[in-house]
């Protein structure tokens, strides 16, 4: 589930480690479905001891720890965390990190599902491996002109072309929904028959969503599987407008209810009345 604002809180969350000495990375024992890690763990281990960590920085829906010339990418997919204080449970922990010289003395991955993913890259590896051909700008700093330019070279509908991680970088299911339905387009409308001012107005839309959804240190479902870096909870949740809400009275119009559809094999929520076709 991690989108943009909650790797992004990940990110701001775990910055105090930086400045801090790597002294080893390892792999706790683990009963369930093991994490893609590339290298190999000791691999990973042996070229970042005694590196100092320069930095953090988020990539799409990554975070990435810069040490030297190494990039340690996480990637939280669906259930991941990084957090600096206990982890929701330690049966789950897929990576920890030990670090010296700095305010905290250990980063864990942690992941319930075993979907994430941690690789160990140079700058160039970075770019080449991970960022070029594979994600358009960030969702944050994209233009409006680039935005409507990329959206609009697809018949797909909007709601999918969002979720494309080619098109623009950082946004996933749930900021999809809310964003389209503070712009007040309906999620099934061809992406290609946008016109200006309502592409306009969903890129101010999706970047106030997102800037805000940080703001509150992102979503907590129902499932409790997202957590901050200091395993504490998100408040986004409390403002969602339409996900989430099936069936529910729309908080904009108060005259009809949230409506629920399948695109691309993922639920879509969305007002009838707010986002006509």
């Amino acid at each position: 589930m991690p989108e943009l604002p909650e790797v992004e809180t990940m990110c701001r969350g775990i910055r105090p480690i930086v400045g801090g000495i790597i002294s080893s990375v390892t792999v706790p024992k683990c009963q369930f479905r093991p994490i893609q890690i590339e290298p190999k763990i000791r691999t990973i281990d042996r070229r970042l001891a005694g590196e100092c960590v320069d930095r953090v920085s988020r990539l799409g829906k990554r975070v990435v720890v810069h040490a030297g010339k190494w990039r340690l990418v996480l990637q939280p997919k669906m259930t991941g965390l990084v957090v600096i204080d206990s982890p929701p449970d330690f049966e789950h922990v897929r990576l920890i990190i030990e670090l010296m010289g700095s305010q905290v003395t250990r980063m864990m991955f942690w992941d319930r599902r075993g979907l994430g993913t941690v690789q160990l890259v140079t700058e160039k590896e970075l770019v080449s491996k991970i960022a070029a051909g594979r994600l358009g700008p960030d969702a944050l700093s994209i233009s409006a002109n680039d935005f409507a330019t990329r959206l609009t070279a697809t018949r797909r509908p909007v709601k999918v072309a969002l979720l494309d991680q080619h098109i623009v970088a950082g946004v996933g299911n749930l900021y999809a929904s809310e964003v389209l339905h503070v712009a007040k387009i309906n999620p099934a409308c061809p992406a290609s028959q946008l016109s200006k001012p309502r592409l306009a107005l969903l890129h101010q839309s999706m970047q106030e969503i997102l800037t805000t959804a940080i703001a509150y240190e992102g979503s907590t479902l129902s499932d409790g599987a997202y957590r901050n870096a200091l395993n504490n909870p998100g408040a986004y949740q409390n403002a969602h407008r339409v996900y989430d809400r099936e069936n529910q009275l729309c908080l904009s119009c108060s005259k009809s209810q949230i409506k629920r559809i399948v695109q691309a094999q993922r639920s879509t929520f969305y007002c009838p009345n707010c986002q006509r076709r």
